[in-house]
């Protein structure tokens, strides 16, 4: 070592300055011998006065040259041990102003350059990983065996569950081709690849069981060398879905309005051109042109309020109220269409009075009567349907429960998750009879209606055999 090798020469430096002090003392020595002295004896004790004049210079230059040289070396072998330990606070003393003071000084300065340095790169550190865990998508990083080296906490648990999944067998196998120990998910593992292999940023989205994850990975390059990925997934499941309703809405809408304009064009072309030859021809004509106005009108209608109640701009007028007078004025309403078509329109109220705190009546009776209106359309003769109210209590809260069940067609299962989504239809098909008169809005408006009463509602169907709506509305005001 370079200390080491200074302390050598340093001694090497005290062995002859004791020569040569041992010299002159020894030519003055014989000098002094050839003029003074005669006796033997004398000459004995002057050599003994000699070598105790030579030890006593040469331990104290020994002494001299190591206080000022070798401690002070010592001790910067001694701090550059510690600042190596990650003591980067620790500093020489200077005791000197030779270059033995000279490099005390640089090496105090190159320490605390250090030590500005590492606290500053600790700070940056500490600020990425504050940011890194904050994020709210899933940051992960594998090394290009395929490792996880870092990742967020929203990015670990995703990776922990994906890798718990069941895969098909061709992920499994380009995984296992890839690396035997990779802990790169199955959806992940070919766009990883592709980074590995064309070293730039790539972007794709996966299918995981239900939902749909937006990918980013970039490379990580070190000297040209590609070492591993990291990947940026972002959860746009909810997203896509609605971009999907987006688009739903609009095929769904024109439809909608196409329709009737077609009729309303061709029925007005008929009687500008005089196709109806009589006036009961004419009249048929302008109620299918009125019907169909009628049609429209209940669109925008139906449009526009479920539009304000999804932007919270709904207005609602809650009271208190008791609902057993609404309820029996609804059947009441309905019993001459359900005579009309051949069904039994039946009501079970309790006695007790149905209070509650909060209500909109008129918004509530528009959910009975889009309800009401369903099930009598999908509901055929000789048939019953059943409009019942009762208290009840849930989560330990009351409630009144509102049911209306019919035994009509049903529900198939797979599409029963989704019959409150605007324009839904179950049979999948946009045909509409122009009796029929719905617009595909009814149940999204009532459960926008239901839900701002701070109430639930559920469809129960089993198909063939008919339909249950039940509606939960909470008694106390909040």
């Amino acid at each position: 070592m370079v200390w080491r090798s200074v302390v050598g020469k340093l001694w090497m430096t005290i062995m002859l300055l004791v020569a040569v002090v041992l010299i002159i003392l020894g030519m003055f020595l014989l000098q002094y011998i050839d003029s003074e002295f005669t006796n033997s004896g004398d000459v004995k004790v002057l050599f003994v006065y000699t070598a105790v004049i030579g030890f006593l210079l040469s331990t104290f230059f020994a002494f001299f040259l190591s206080t000022k040289i070798t401690q002070p070396l010592l001790q910067l072998k001694k701090a550059a041990d510690l600042i190596s330990q990650g003591e980067y606070r620790t500093r020489v003393p200077i005791r000197s102003n030779d270059e033995i003071g000279d490099l005390a000084n640089t090496f105090n300065h190159m320490a605390e350059e250090l030590d500005t340095l590492i606290r500053d790169l600790n700070h940056e550190k500490d600020h990425l990983a504050s940011v890194h865990r904050s994020m709210a998508d899933a940051v992960v990083t594998f090394d290009a065996e395929g490792k996880l080296i870092l990742a967020n906490p929203h990015g670990q648990q995703l990776v922990d569950r994906w890798n718990e999944l069941e895969w098909l067998a061709e992920e499994q196998e380009n995984n296992s081709r890839g690396s035997m120990h990779s802990q790169v998910p199955g959806p992940l593992f070919e766009l990883y690849r592709t980074v590995l292999r064309v070293g730039r940023d790539m972007t794709d989205k996966v299918h995981v069981q239900s939902g749909v994850w937006s990918v980013v990975m970039a490379p990580l390059k070190s000297n040209d060398t590609v070492r591993g990925a990291v990947a940026v997934i972002r959860d746009v499941s909810e997203e896509t879905k609605l971009e999907k309703l987006r688009r739903d809405f609009v095929a769904n809408v024109s439809h909608e309005i196409r329709t009737p304009l077609s009729m309303l064009q061709g029925y007005s072309e008929a009687l500008l051109d005089d196709i109806a030859a009589s006036p009961e021809e004419r009249q048929e004509l302008v109620q299918v042109i009125h019907d169909e106005s009628l049609r429209m009108s209940r669109l925008v209608m139906d449009l526009l309020d479920l539009a304000r109640m999804e932007a919270g701009h709904m207005e609602m007028h809650f009271i208190e109220a008791d609902l057993q007078g609404l309820l029996k004025r609804v059947h009441r309403k309905f019993l001459v269409y359900a005579k009309e078509r051949g069904i039994r329109l039946l009501s079970s109220f309790p006695e007790a009075p149905l209070r509650i705190e909060a209500v909109d009546e008129d918004r509530l009776e528009q959910v009975l009567t889009n309800l009401l209106d369903n099930a009598l359309r999908h509901t055929p003769g000789d048939a019953q349907i059943i409009l019942s109210a009762k208290q009840m209590t849930f989560k330990r809260k009351p409630y009144i429960e509102i049911q209306v069940k019919d035994e009509g067609q049903g529900i198939p299962d797979e599409d029963l998750p989704y019959i409150f989504e605007r324009f839904y239809k179950a049979d999948k098909a946009r045909t509409r009879g122009v009796a029929s008169g719905g617009t595909g809005l009814g149940l999204a408006i009532v459960k926008s209606i239901v839900e701002a009463h701070r109430g639930h509602i559920q469809a129960q169907s089993d198909l063939g055999s008919g339909t249950t709506f039940t509606l939960l509305l909470p008694v106390e005001a909040e």
